[in-house]
């Protein structure tokens, strides 16, 4: 990968992850996605391997994952989804034709038609954002409480009290602040 773009942060939940490929959205925002192969790079990394993404296809790729952001955000302020959120979530969850396959060593693998690799994989995304929001997994969507990210996280720890999106970014970054906030001098901000 070009040292151009942006590292992928990665996670355990397909339709959050997807999400994050457009990070610090209320300070700098980092766009992970700026062009379509890097969207075949995210889907091939993610078990979704496409031959190739169409600019076309990159719009309507954000155009999912801003729908999947809205309608988890509002899931964890326990607020109403919005209906154009739901509207293009369950378009392209309708849209994809992929099949779940059992791989023979028992893992589920999905496999995406060769004309509409693309659409596919954004409908198992869908799917996957439809079985999060809906809350049939066993956690909790919530907020990364970094005021520059407030990404929508899935919360599985014991407690449901998570409160970064990722511990190694957000989380450290927001350590590392009250750490030296806590630790500079008095004199630092006087001159003399």
């Amino acid at each position: 990968m070009p040292a151009a773009f942006p590292d992928f942060r990665l996670g355990t939940v397909l339709a959050t992850s997807f999400t994050g490929t457009l990070s610090e959205r209320h300070g700098d925002a980092v766009e992970r996605i700026p062009v379509p192969h890097r969207l075949v790079d995210w889907l091939a990394v993610n078990g979704l391997a496409v031959d190739s993404c169409t600019p076309a296809q990159l719009d309507l790729a954000r155009e999912l994952r801003e729908s999947i952001h809205t309608a988890a955000t509002a899931a964890a302020r326990q607020e109403a989804l919005p209906a154009s959120a739901v509207r293009v979530i369950n378009d392209r969850s309708a849209q994809g034709r992929a099949a779940a396959i059992l791989t023979p060593g028992g893992t589920r693998r999905w496999q995406l038609g060769p004309v509409s690799g693309v659409e596919d994989a954004l409908g198992v995304i869908a799917a996957d954002a439809i079985s999060v929001i809906a809350g049939e997994r066993d956690g909790k969507l919530a907020l990364c409480a970094s005021p520059t990210c407030r990404a929508a996280f899935f919360d599985t720890s014991r407690s449901r009290t998570r409160r970064w999106c990722d511990m190694n970014t957000c989380g450290n970054r927001q350590k590392k602040a009250r750490f030296n906030a806590a630790h500079r001098s008095p004199d630092a901000g006087a001159s003399g």
